[in-house]
């Protein structure tokens, strides 16, 4: 079973985004033009829209055109859209313009001045519509459409797209399509990242549901540009404050002409502009240029991917990690596992629940088939290599004839009393500390023991899984 759905991201450990010129933020601002693409008789859908405007609560009106939804979409268009124009340009922060192509090829002169202003124009899909009913044909379809027109319109293809009224197959589609520097139908992180689909590394741009205007236009949303600002405010100061510890990230804004073209509006928006620009180690760029620098910086990296191996592959690449015991491996491939498996404490937890949840009579037979420590096998050299490499990093194929003696005795008695040998991950310690472990746990109850073992069984799993995903423990 295969669950899809990447709950890991970059981890714990997040890239350095390296951003230009040491940037500690990068804030990407970014102009949803929809105006003229929305739901409307006019445009041979069968309701008016009723999406993100002042009419809040409003309902689609089947077989009628809804003249205040029209007039409110229009004032984007007519005013809106210059008034933020006027914002960006006169302060020589560049946007990215996602564009619905029908609306753009009905508002010639805004798209002028968009690639006066030298803006990026990402593809905001055919029209402003639902896309969650469509068939993934039709979808392909209508996204094809979209970059068509898009080229007609514009005179060049589209670098980027974001559908937003999207389905659960328009990333899939729009990374098969095979035309697109980035997608960004995506909120799930602070950083970009690649997605693999269809032998594909697509890049994920992810975009934003918070730092959106389009909250004036939900319940339970702003009310005021004093909310607005402070709420930007807010998110910017967190994560410039992150930057500049060490963990730069990207802080992306949406705006619409309807909603943040408003004069109220309007004027939080310029503070934060202004605000931002008080800051020396801020870059804002385009989206285009965050794929560009992202491409470069960051290119997708071939690595283990567990969760895509068919069985023979897992067991080959784990069924050593528990000594001598590959069935771990391979009821460990039979658990949901998705992209949060694709890496060492991913691999490591699948393999602990198989361990854990096995009989006692089998659990002992993982534990008896690990070596003694510095016993006739190392001396035989028929350790496994991993097992090999794990005693020779502590010191113990290089003993005096007096530890030697000393580890064979522990050993002896050891087994003697608890009926598997003494294990213990010996990473990160010297033969010393060993011998004391070994002195201080021949004294527990076999209870006890036998739980302790377990879990050093798991310890040297996970430390063996770091060293193969190349990860730190």
């Amino acid at each position: 079973m295969r669950y899809p759905r990447d709950l890991r991201g970059h981890g714990p450990a997040a890239p350095d985004a390296q951003w230009p010129g040491g940037a500690a933020v990068a804030v990407q601002f970014v102009i949803n033009y929809e105006e003229g693409g929305e739901n409307c008789l006019l445009h041979g859908d069968p309701a008016s829209e009723a999406f993100l405007s002042e009419i809040v609560g409003a309902q689609p009106w089947p077989g009628k055109r809804h003249w205040n939804m029209e007039s409110n979409y229009e004032y984007g268009a007519r005013a809106g859209f210059w008034r933020l124009h006027r914002m960006f340009t006169e302060r020589g922060m560049p946007v990215t313009v996602y564009g619905v192509t029908s609306a753009m090829a009905r508002s010639p002169e805004q798209v002028e001045a968009m690639q006066d202003a030298g803006w990026e124009i990402a593809s905001h899909g055919l029209k402003w519509i639902e896309h969650k009913d469509m068939d993934p044909a039709e979808e392909r379809a209508v996204m094809d459409e979209a970059v068509r027109l898009h080229v007609e319109v514009t005179g060049e293809a589209p670098r980027g797209w974001y559908t937003g009224r999207c389905s659960m197959n328009t990333v899939d589609i729009a990374t098969e399509m095979a035309c697109f520097d980035y997608v960004s139908d995506d909120i799930a992180d602070d950083l970009p990242y690649w997605r693999h689909h269809a032998g594909r590394d697509q890049l994920v741009i992810p975009y934003t549901m918070d730092c959106n205007d389009m909250r004036f236009a939900t319940p339970q949303g702003f009310n005021s540009g004093d909310q607005f600002y402070t709420y930007l405010k807010d998110s910017f100061d967190t994560l410039y404050a992150e930057g500049l510890a060490g963990a730069p990230k990207m802080m992306s804004v949406g705006l619409h002409c309807r909603l943040a073209g408003r004069p109220g509006r309007a004027a939080a928006l310029a503070r934060f502009l202004d605000y931002i620009a008080g800051h020396d180690r801020v870059w804002v760029p385009r989206r285009i240029d965050i794929a560009e620098h992202w491409a470069k910086t960051h290119p997708p990296r071939a690595g283990l991917r567990p969760s895509a191996m068919d069985q023979a592959a897992f067991v080959e690449a784990f069924g050593a990690i528990y000594e001598h015991s590959p069935w771990i491996a391979e009821r460990a491939h039979g658990l949901e596992l998705g992209p949060a498996h694709d890496c060492a404490a991913g691999v490591a937890s699948a393999l602990a629940r198989v361990f854990r949840t096995a009989s006692d009579a089998e659990r002992l037979g993982v534990l008896g088939a690990h070596p003694d420590l510095a016993g006739k096998l190392a001396a035989a050299k028929r350790l496994t290599a991993e097992s090999a490499a794990e005693q020779a990093g502590a010191g113990l194929d290089a003993l005096t004839d007096a530890e030697r003696a000393r580890f064979t005795a522990l050993n002896d008695a050891y087994k003697a009393r608890f009926g598997h040998p003494f294990i213990i991950a010996v990473k990160g310690l010297d033969k010393t500390a060993i011998l004391a472990a070994f002195e201080a746990r021949i004294a527990n109850s076999p209870e006890a023991e036998f739980e302790t073992a377990c879990a050093q069984v798991e310890r040297i799993a996970r430390l063996r899984l770091a060293d193969l995903f190349a990860e730190s423990a």
